[in-house]
């Protein structure tokens, strides 16, 4: 009773709102009120991590495992604007809650069990200057904070901007990508406890906030294979599905 008197006070001199819809959060409810959080459209790639449409997409091109994300992306839908939060109104505390929500998922199915550590897709130091942090490693921390999974964010860096990918296709995508990816000599995640400085034969979950057509995260994983023979994972926040 003291807590919940506590926090009722709390939330009235500091209310918070919904990262989505913006009304004011209740009680036990974070970042999501109940209703945007039960009306997120979940993928169905939990149920099949392996083979799934969005896998599918990474066939061919990397040796790819698993390939999952958390709901469909449509631009301008009401889910979007969590992501739109995360990247352009300094939200990083989104991208933990967000990663944190792909880890629940993720330990309800074991699809963290054989993976060896998470690379976020890395920004340019411009990028990262501008909007004061990379969007994928507040992801990739969320997800660190329930599978204790090494986070290794300086193995690969990105060197150029690219035009933007809204009006080109597939195949267009997949150019626009080529070389903005750079592997470094050293790799280490970022805190330090759990080193690895060998990225061979290791399998490596690869997280960005949103996949289109998988161009970047095909041209982030080719550049980390040069560093040796490995296989990759995948989970996203967004999946925005033809």
């Amino acid at each position: 009773m003291k807590f919940s008197l506590l926090g009722n006070i709390i939330d009235f001199l500091f209310p918070r709102y919904c990262a989505i819809c913006d009304e004011r959060l209740l009680g036990t409810e974070e970042m999501l009120c109940a209703t945007c959080l039960q009306d997120l459209p979940i993928t169905p790639t939990w149920e099949a991590p392996y083979e799934n449409n969005m896998a599918k997409m990474f066939w061919g091109r990397i040796p790819i495992e698993k390939s999952v994300a958390l709901f469909y992306y449509h631009s301008h839908s009401n889910p979007s604007y969590i992501i739109y939060k995360l990247k352009y109104h300094h939200r990083p505390d989104t991208g933990n809650y967000l990663g944190r929500l792909i880890a629940s998922k993720g330990i309800e199915s074991d699809f963290f069990k054989d993976i060896d550590a998470i690379i976020p897709i890395p920004i340019t130091k411009s990028r990262r200057k501008t909007r004061g942090y990379n969007q994928s490693e507040e992801i990739a921390r969320g997800i660190q904070e329930r599978t204790h999974l090494p986070i290794i964010t300086d193995a690969i860096r990105r060197v150029t901007f690219t035009e933007s990918q809204t009006q080109k296709d597939r195949w267009q995508r997949l150019e626009n990508v080529k070389h903005v990816f750079q592997l470094s000599d050293t790799y280490h995640d970022k805190d330090g406890k759990h080193p690895i400085t060998d990225l061979a034969g290791k399998h490596l979950l690869i997280v960005d906030d949103v996949c289109t057509t998988g161009a970047t995260l095909i041209s982030c994983c080719e550049e980390l294979q040069k560093a040796g023979k490995m296989k990759f994972s995948i989970a996203t926040i967004g999946w925005a599905a033809e």
